[in-house]
């Protein structure tokens, strides 16, 4: 079984950014006027999982949750502080999680569309 989680957008350019320059997803496929539709889809080679995202003319119609969340475990104690520092040199808002686990287990922080994400240390 793979996984893929599709998310619309109103901005693919800002998210291939994000997750791709900055999140180091790499582009794995794309698609241009599919019934209406552009997209991505970002990942890392070999991964069971990818992200999509796609835009089309009418626009999205959800809005974050602060519990709704995509978390990226990093193999080390260097990819986390790196990965960190890239974020916060590129601005991204950082925000203090609901759940105090993920205060204590990673970083909050949050993406393009406002959906946000946490960083945190694989320890099995």
């Amino acid at each position: 079984m793979k996984l893929r989680i599709a998310r619309h957008t109103s901005n693919l350019n800002r998210m291939i950014d994000f997750y791709g320059r900055i999140m180091g997803l790499k582009i794995l496929g794309e698609f241009k006027n599919h019934q209406n539709y552009n997209g991505v889809f970002l990942g890392i080679p070999g991964a069971d999982w990818h992200l999509e995202f796609t835009i089309s003319d009418n626009p999205p119609v959800h809005q974050p949750d602060a519990d709704d969340l995509l978390v990226f475990y990093t193999a080390t104690i260097d990819e986390f502080t790196t990965l960190k520092k890239k974020l916060i040199a590129n601005h991204v808002k950082n925000v203090a999680p609901v759940n105090s686990y993920w205060a204590k287990s990673g970083i909050t922080f949050e993406d393009p569309d406002g959906f946000r994400i946490v960083i945190s240390i694989n320890v099995n």
